[in-house]
This record gives structure tokens, C-alpha cells and sequence, in this order.
């Protein structure tokens, strides 16, 4: 991820298909988070809290496709810092998965 921009998120997916989404945290904790994944749009909106919404756009068919049977989705919040070599996970939560 480029520190340049505080607004990117990026998914991972490991050797066993799991998936995780790594972006830039955000202000209030993560409560009840819940994802709505949209495959044909390559989109989702993640529900942090009842407060805060993020919608991702532009995501691969290969994260659908990792997430096609899973329930929930591993999030992982990093900090703001400049350097990256100082960047820390300040939240890791999971998000419920509905489409």
C-alpha cells in the first residue's frame, strides 16, 4: 500500500484462500462491522460501525472468488504513519460477509 494516500485499500489472499483487506484506519472504533460484497459492480461497502461506511471499487474477480464461500472477511486497520516502515495495525476485526 502507498502511504501517499491514506484512502487505498488492498486485499491479500493467503494459501488457503483466505482473504484479508488491509486500508488505513479510520476515525471511531469497529463495531458489528458487516461487508455487502457486489461482484458484478467489482464493488463492496464495508460497515465499520453504525457511523462510518467505506465503499471499495475496482476489486479483482479473484477476491470474489476467494470470498464466494466464506462468512466473514479478516480486517485489519493500519496506521497513518508516514514512513512505512512505522506502520502498525491499530484495529483487526472481522466483517461479516453478505452480497
Amino acid at each position: 500500500m502507498n502511504s501517499d494516500n491514506f484512502d487505498r485499500f488492498d486485499f491479500l489472499i493467503n494459501e488457503e484462500d483466505e482473504v484479508m483487506l488491509l486500508l488505513y484506519e479510520r476515525e471511531g472504533e469497529p463495531k458489528d462491522a458487516r461487508i455487502e460484497l457486489d461482484a458484478e459492480a467489482e464493488s463492496a461497502v464495508l460497515y465499520r460501525n453504525e457511523n462510518d461506511s467505506l465503499m471499495l471499487r475496482g476489486i479483482s474477480s479473484d477476491v470474489f472468488d476467494s470470498l464466494q464461500d466464506a462468512d466473514k472477511l479478516l480486517v485489519c486497520e493500519l496506521s497513518r504513519a508516514e514512513d512505512s516502515k512505522e506502520t502498525e495495525i491499530i484495529y483487526a476485526y472481522e466483517a461479516e460477509i453478505s452480497d
